[in-house]
């Protein structure tokens, strides 16, 4: 009986919604709160550790309407790890080498339970290319960008959930998809976890979405990075279709396009590629003129028309899809160079009134 890809989802949704207010109220208690500096939009101080909440909302509902099988319980036993690296960031602060070390010591934990790249699609031939070696270092690399490229468009009220939710739901729809039309076993497991991120994530945002109560913190930004980024091994390595490998690429597209234009910018710019800067894509457009509502729904649509392009290449033949790939790389070239993320073109962010307006809520 399919009961539980409604109660599941329903269970995450209330427990999120339940559970972030009195998050909140710890937050403040323990002093897990986030105080404005000139690289940040908000003026006020903000509690955060916001990704407690979405966490436990996940975990609960998983556990009540899963098997724990041993996927499933490796992608719960990373992610509990990335959660609490982050949730202690949160509260004391950790330096980005300890952060980084978690990260990758999470990333180590789900290889014996079976999660791992062990090969890849070739999409000019369809045929496999199995990885041998590289196997273990590609999976760690895969998990580690995706969790910080979450974590780094963390920017704005409601951005990286809404982000997450929209990549999470995408996912859904490319595993039903592939199990409806294909036949790919186990498909049914990826999408109930995937509409669960997305009930868990949403029952966040009635408090995270702007003016913001709370903020994710990196307890959740790197919780929501971790678990879409093996979701994403755990779905490709279910498929063998042409363009396996380039699907989740594009799901993910608007995290991991915007953290390769910062290296490439801070490359070109010969500064560290750890420096921050506000040449993210959410400063540029708000450097344009979009307040920011406009800004993270606008961000929220370019995820949106990703997602139905990674739909498109898993339903057309390879040949097709290497075409809409080359189109989609153009494009997005041609759009980053004109929003400024480049760094080509020179741009002066400067926060809307709002945000100067904008009074802490603690």
């Amino acid at each position: 009986m399919d009961y539980y890809y409604i109660l599941a989802p329903v269970l995450a949704l209330a427990l999120g919604w339940l559970l972030t207010p009195r998050v909140r109220w710890l937050a403040v208690k323990i002093g897990a709160v986030d105080y404005p500096d000139p690289r940040k939009v908000h003026d006020g101080a903000m509690p955060r550790l916001g990704g407690l909440a979405v966490y436990l909302a996940f975990v609960i509902a998983v556990v009540a309407f899963r098997d724990l099988t041993p996927q499933v319980l490796g992608l719960l036993t990373g992610a509990t790890l990335v959660m609490l690296v982050g949730a202690v960031d949160d509260i004391r602060g950790l330096s980005p080498r300890v952060k980084l070390a978690g990260q990758i010591i999470a990333a180590l934990t789900i290889i014996p339970f079976g999660i791992e790249v062990h090969y890849i699609t070739n999409p000019l031939t369809g045929g496999l290319l199995f990885l041998g070696i590289l196997s273990i270092p590609l999976t760690v690399f895969w998990v580690v960008a995706v969790t910080n490229a979450v974590n780094l468009i963390d920017g704005l009220d409601g951005l990286a959930g809404g982000v997450a939710s929209i990549a999470a739901l995408t996912m859904a729809a490319v595993a039903w998809t592939q199990w409806s039309r294909f036949g790919v076993s186990d498909m049914p497991d990826m999408i109930i976890l995937a509409l669960i991120l997305v009930a868990a994530v949403a029952g966040f945002l009635r408090y995270n979405f702007f003016p913001a109560r709370i903020f994710l913190g990196d307890s959740g930004s790197m919780f929501l990075g971790f678990t879409l980024s093996v979701m994403a091994i755990m779905s490709m390595t279910k498929s063998a279709t042409a363009v396996s490998v380039i699907i989740p690429l594009v799901i993910l597209g608007v995290p991991l396009l915007d953290t390769f234009f910062a290296i490439i910018r801070r490359c070109c710019m010969q500064r560290p590629i750890f420096q921050p800067d506000r040449q993210h894509l959410h400063h540029q457009l708000m450097a344009m003129g979009l307040n920011h509502r406009q800004t993270v729904l606008a961000i929220y649509a370019l995820s949106a028309f990703l997602g139905l392009n990674a739909l498109a290449l898993n339903l057309v033949t390879s040949d097709q899809a290497l075409i809409l790939v080359a189109i989609l790389a153009v494009s997005v070239i041609y759009l980053a160079d004109r929003v400024g993320v480049l760094g080509l073109r020179r741009t002066r962010y400067q926060a809307p009134e709002e945000h100067k307006q904008r009074s802490s809520k603690m």
